[in-house]
């Protein structure tokens, strides 16, 4: 089957302001009374409405056939995952915290990820991975293991870093015929807010966003550095472009590349580990297609390999803070 590839559209014309974990609520409650393919399965997701309370009232709604308790069995869930989707249904899970899909990664990537290039099928399931640190939750709660997954053939990535992207990159990611890795930052569920249209949002997967124009500097960023880079440009009063991937695999090079020339200066950013990350890939990138336009070293802003420390001071200092954003941003403005 030849992958669909979503447009951005809106089927309504209003719009209603959400926090990001009301947005994905909303996304699958759409996606649920669109399709009746569509159901969500996980650990708590069914009367308790979820550790993080996304499917609460779910079960009232849709019933519990449709908003499954699964035992807490990871490889379990993905392996459920996808056989219904083999059978024409369309999953929804969540992994409680994306740490846990280590225990279910054989299923996902071995098999899911492997399935429409060995036999030609179809697998439209959509892994819900809570992500992120900055609660305290230490090194079994707060991973970012996005890079897992991104090298990984035929899955899709994607981090929304916006309440509307949070619902738009959803609703895509049930549509596609493909398994998707749903990165949702934990830190931003209740700390991001925005207007959200409202009915059928869509966000094309693959398809990055100027979250804010500038002609010195580029931030590369997506999920919680996002924000972070929003506030530094903010705050330092400079011309800095912030450049949201929204998708990490596929990468819209295009767009990576035209925003590195335009301003010759780059700072690629996330939350995840340094090593062989996303912003190894994006860095790599630019050095090897767009080096002769570049004014400065591309520089990275990540998370030292360490596991993330329990204590909020420790996890403070190993997690980029907006104070490491605005200085990054300074020094590559004073190259």
């Amino acid at each position: 089957m030849t992958p669909e590839v979503a447009t951005e559209s809106t089927a309504a014309t209003e719009a209603r302001e959400m926090t990001y974990l009301e947005a994905i609520s909303d996304a699958l409650r759409v996606e649920m009374r669109r399709d009746e393919t569509v159901f969500c399965l996980g650990e708590d997701v069914g009367p308790f409405g979820g550790a993080f309370k996304v499917t609460d009232g779910f079960v009232e709604e849709f019933g519990a056939q449709r908003c499954l308790d699964t035992p807490l069995a990871e490889n379990l869930i993905v392996g459920v995952c996808v056989g219904t989707a083999i059978e024409g249904m369309k999953p929804v899970a969540e992994m409680q915290f994306a740490d846990f899909i280590a225990c279910g990664f054989d299923q996902l990537v071995n098999v899911a990820a492997k399935l429409h290039y060995r036999q030609g099928v179809a697998v439209p399931m959509v892994m819900r991975l809570p992500s992120g640190g900055g609660f305290s939750g230490g090194p079994f709660h707060s991973q970012n293991p996005e890079a897992w997954f991104a090298q990984a053939p035929g899955l899709k990535v994607v981090a929304p870093a916006t309440a509307a992207d949070a619902k738009g990159l959803l609703i895509s990611a049930i549509r596609d015929p493909n398994p998707v890795c749903y990165m949702e930052h934990k830190g931003l569920y209740r700390h991001v807010k925005g207007e959200v249209p409202e009915g059928e949002h869509t966000v094309p997967i693959g398809e990055a966003r100027i979250a804010r124009a500038g002609e010195e500097v580029t931030v590369i960023a997506y999920g919680s550095s996002v924000l972070l880079a929003e506030q530094a440009a903010e705050e330092l009063g400079e011309d800095i472009e912030v450049l949201d991937l929204r998708t990490v695999n596929p990468l819209d090079t295009e767009a990576i590349l035209a925003s590195a020339r335009k301003t010759g200066k780059v700072l690629v950013a996330h939350e995840a580990t340094q090593s062989c990350g996303v912003g190894a890939e994006v860095s790599s990138l630019i050095a090897q297609e767009a080096f002769e336009d570049l004014d400065a070293p591309v520089r990275r802003l990540t998370t030292p390999d360490v596991p993330i420390p329990f204590s909020p001071s420790l996890e403070q200092a190993v997690l980029p803070q907006l104070d490491d954003m605005k200085e990054a941003c300074r020094e590559l403005l004073a190259y």
